[in-house]
């Protein structure tokens, strides 16, 4: 042990320098918005200019009916008129387009836009606050706190309203102890389709017909775990859209049985909503306009006027039936808020809109009239008024918020931005009391007076809001810097424990002691230089698994070329580009079956669709080749140990052969094409790959364990290492390869070949010196070559770095239920499995075999090497992510800060940290 802590110590401390830089930086960075522990009461409005006879507002209905349809995209409600070519998902749910188009007055659909993040968590946050999401709330997906700032739910209970919740658990976290009554059924099974949708039905119905509530809420989760699992071009999600339908049919016609003079809903407003959409693959937790725009449906059950014109968004053409209005979701809580009579919650910054608002105008007694026109400008003034001291008391509290936010905050909004809000407000202020003056005159002065009233006050509404979109985010500039300074500072400790085990070594960076800096150092040195200067750029970070490609392309050119002058080793280098090109494929097919609509594939070509194969030859292939690859990787296996006498790496080998099998019979039993298949449903589901795993973990029990208690001896060193190395991976890769499915196979035959290559090629710029004296050689560009063939591995099994780049449904390979920690682990080592747990176990490849037979070394030597290996390899990992901290600070103000440059922070430093820890357990496990 002291042996090793001689240069394992420095494993330790760059990792802690390591931590301690990504935990101070990501401080400073992810500060995001301060969250105030104020709440607004009715007694507040004293302090405002606004005039009301109540509360905060009128209220304009008695019950609020709240159907949320979790990630409902709008092409799902807006009619297909509306788009381009009608996809098979359309026009599923009718009754929606058809009420809005007989009632146009009292029922409107609109289109919903949302902030990003676009996770379930965060959207139902700034739904019910009324503020803009904090990034950092992404990590709280899988186990949501309870929300501290005011928000709508709140304002309801301490005003006496009664409210009723049935439907997705995450309602639950976020209030615990708010409801006077709540279903919640667990949500992260995106498996299931239908316990959630199962549990509102059997609420919702009968709940409509109680009185015991104000407010009810049903959050059906069906749509939104067949997007993830199925895609929405599936006939599970047409299947949930057309139940939602009839769902809806029943509650509109029971709402519009009980909405007489006098009955129970004579006064209530019901709302069907998306919380956000999905893109085609079902993912969302980006801002792609699929992944943002969803829907907001809400309908009166009375008979209203129409709004004046002036205050309506619509889009429509000639052509069409219907009209659509768009709306920022950042205005549905103080809106709904609006139409209940109770305070706005105090961070709120969006404004009440004024078509949903319209929507319950009706308990102003206006007559039956369709429009306002000249004829009843009396009742529209009226109305007018009424809004007017609305959104008087809207813009009074959020000019309340922002002066409350920017003295309690550590930075705020500039001094320059603060006078423009409160010149805007001031502006808005006179024009009010010229509107209070005109009121005395004639109404037709009035109501333009009224008019310009409502745009001052939505003039300074809209700037409030878009400055917050900019600006909203503190970044602690100091912090920041730290947390650059000290990951430089574990740079220069990585660089001196480089140098200090090249003397120890007795090697050196140099050819020869007067040649100079060897080519394959200078190549690895731009080649890094190259890929870390690329992160400065949105559009390269797009595109960063076909960067990395092209870089390991181009140093198997140069290897290439060298096996051209030595004429040796030239299947080597051959098969390494050819390599390189099939790992290209594979990446532009990753980014296809993802991400048919993000941002990565409309930055990403689509050449490979239009190849034309056989569809039956492809789903036999599809179903086969998997399996082959898994009986080449078992032979493969037994070939490497089978000179070895039994022992422990015996037993895990056969252990991985037997889970091999397990995992051919888990695919079957999937299958719809071999008839096997039909004996194995149920039993292949879950316990094979608990089997799987099971195995796993004690192959990786006996690894750990059993050497404490039995040393072995031996004076083969190097035919030890390799031993020790075959059987962790070996011990890894079933897990690893179930999780990632049929690709898995083939992904780790081709990453082990391309090791092979690499290993045999690693030194042969050596041999090209005339006459040179070839002293022991440290080489880094076969290590950069297997940093940069880890980066094409995570993007060609079908992962990028942003949040819809998580495969979910790998979770629940082997469970059916929802449990934290194992979906965790699991989840893990699906994104980082090949990418990062296998290629640093693998990195022992490098000093296993030589390039050169006849060097001889000592055991010293070659945990010396293999130390300066794992350092090597952790030095081009923390550049990369040291280059990514600093792009990330430079760039935080850009436009794509939150829906790229910080998700790849995040998946990064994640990375780095996984990849210290593994070169430090690795370190341990072969010294």
């Amino acid at each position: 042990m002291r042996g090793w802590w001689r240069f394992g110590k420095w494993t330790a401390l760059i990792m802690f320098l390591h931590i301690i830089a990504v935990l101070i930086f990501t401080k400073g960075f992810l500060l995001t918005r301060t969250e105030l522990p104020h709440s607004s009461h009715c007694s507040d409005l004293s302090q405002s200019p606004c005039h009301s006879s109540s509360c905060w507002t009128k209220p304009a209905v008695d019950r609020l009916i709240i159907i949320v349809l979790d990630a409902l995209r709008f092409d799902f409600v807006a009619p297909s008129s509306f788009f381009e070519q009608k996809q098979p998902w359309m026009d599923r749910l009718k009754v929606l387009q058809r009420m809005a188009l007989e009632n146009p007055s009292s029922a409107k659909i609109f289109k919903a836009i949302a902030d990003p993040p676009t996770t379930s968590l965060q959207r139902l946050k700034g739904l019910t606050t009324g503020a803009l999401p904090t990034f950092i709330d992404v990590g709280n997906s899988f186990g949501a706190p309870a929300i501290v700032e005011d928000n709508f739910i709140k304002q309801l209970i301490q005003n006496g309203k009664r409210v009723v919740m049935m439907g997705d658990d995450t309602w639950t976290q976020l209030f615990p102890n708010h409801f006077n009554e709540s279903y919640p059924y667990p949500s992260f099974n995106v498996k299931d389709l239908d316990t959630v949708d199962n549990g509102c039905i059997e609420h919702l119905l009968p709940s409509l017909h109680q009185q015991d509530w104000d407010v009810l809420i049903a959050h059906f989760l069906g749509v939104d775990h067949a997007g993830h699992i199925y895609g929405v071009d599936s006939t599970p999600m047409i299947e949930k859209l057309e139940q939602y339908n009839v769902v809806l049919e029943k509650v509109i016609e029971e709402l519009q049985n009980q909405s007489g003079p006098g009955k129970l809903h004579e006064n209530s407003l019901l709302v069907v909503m998306g919380d956000h959409g999905q893109t085609l693959n079902g993912d969302h937790g980006g801002g792609s306009p699929e992944e943002v725009e969803t829907s907001i449906f809400a309908m009166s059950f009375k008979d209203l006027p129409s709004l004046p014109s002036e205050f309506v968004s619509s889009s429509c053409e000639p052509s069409k039936n219907m009209c659509i209005s768009s709306i920022p979701q950042l205005d549905f809580a103080v809106t709904v808020s609006s139409l209940l009579g109770v305070p706005f919650p105090f961070g709120s910054i969006g404004r009440v809109n004024p078509e949903l608002y319209a929507l319950a105008v009706g308990t102003w007694n206006l007559d039956d009239n369709r429009t306002w026109n000249n004829q009843d400008e009396t009742k529209l003034e009226e109305w007018l008024q009424n809004y007017v001291n609305v959104i008087c008391t809207n813009s009074w509290q959020v000019k309340r918020y922002i002066d409350v936010y920017s003295a309690s905050s550590v930075i705020g909004f500039s001094s320059e931005d603060l006078f423009h809000i409160s010149d805007l407000y001031a502006k808005a202020e006179e024009n009010r009391s010229n509107s209070s003056f005109y009121k005395n005159e004639s109404s037709n002065t009035s109501l333009p007076v009224l008019k310009r009233q409502i745009g001052a006050y939505f003039e300074f509404l809209s700037y409030v809001a878009e400055l917050a979109r900019s600006k909203w985010t503190e970044f602690n500039l100091k912090m920041m810097g730290t947390g650059i300074g000290i990951m430089l500072l574990s740079l220069y400790c990585h660089i001196l424990a480089i140098r200090k085990l090249n003397k120890s070594y007795g090697g050196s960076l140099l050819l020869s002691r007067d040649s100079g800096i060897s080519f394959g150092l200078l190549l690895a040195s731009f080649t890094v230089l190259m890929r870390a200067s690329s992160l400065l750029s949105n559009s390269y970070i797009l595109k960063e698994g076909k960067v990395a490609n092209f870089l390991l392309a181009t140093t198997g050119i140069v290897t290439l070329r060298f096996s051209f002058m030595k004429n040796k080793m030239l299947l080597e280098a051959a098969t390494f580009l050819l390599l390189a090109f099939i790992f290209r494929i594979a990446i532009e097919v990753g980014l296809n079956k993802q991400a048919a609509t993000s941002q990565f594939m409309s930055a990403s070509s689509s050449w490979m669709l239009g190849i034309s194969i056989s569809e039956s030859l492809w789903t036999y292939m599809a179903e086969i080749v998997p399996i082959l690859a898994l009986i080449i990787l078992g032979y493969f296996l037994y070939k490497a140990i089978s000179s070895y006498r039994w022992g422990i790496a015996k037993c895990v080998i056969m252990g991985t052969i037997f889970s091999y099998l397990l995992i051919a019979l888990h695919w079957i039993s999937e299958s719809n094409v071999l008839d096997l298949a039909h004996f194995l449903k149920g039993f292949g589901k879950n316990y094979i790959p608990r089997t799987i795993y099971s195995i796993g973990l004690g192959q990786l029990l006996l690894l750990a364990f059993v050497p404490l208690f039995s040393k072995e001896e031996t004076s083969n060193y190097k035919g030890s290492l390799f031993v020790k190395m075959i059987s962790i991976l070996s011990a890894c890769s079933s897990t690893v390869i179930i999780l990632q499915g049929k690709q898995g196979p083939l992904v780790a035959l081709g990453s082990l070949l391309a090791g092979y290559c690499m290993m045999r090629l690693q030194g042969i710029e050596q041999h090209t010196l005339r006459g040179a004296e070839v002293i022991s050689i440290l080489d880094p560009l076969p290590i950069l070559q297997w940093s940069l063939l880890a980066v094409c591995l995570f993007f060609a099994t079908g992962h990028w770095c942003a949040f819809d780049g998580l495969r979910y449904g790998a979770a629940f390979i082997g469970f059916d239920d929802f449990v934290l920690v194992p979906q965790a682990i699991l989840l893990t080592i699906d994104t980082f499995g090949f990418s990062h747990i296998l290629s640093v176990l693998g990195l022992p490849l490098f000093v296993a075999f030589s390039s050169m037979p006849n060097q001889t070394e000592h055991r010293s030597l070659f945990s010396i090497k293999l130390f300066w290996i794992f350092m090597v390899y952790g030095l081009i990992t923390a550049t990369t992510v040291t280059a990514t901290i600093v792009c990330v600070a430079i760039q935080r103000r850009h436009l794509m800060v939150w829906g790229l440059f910080a998700p790849k922070f995040v998946f990064d430093v994640v990375g780095l940290i996984l990849t210290d820890v593994l070169i430090f357990v690795a370190s341990i496990y072969y010294f």
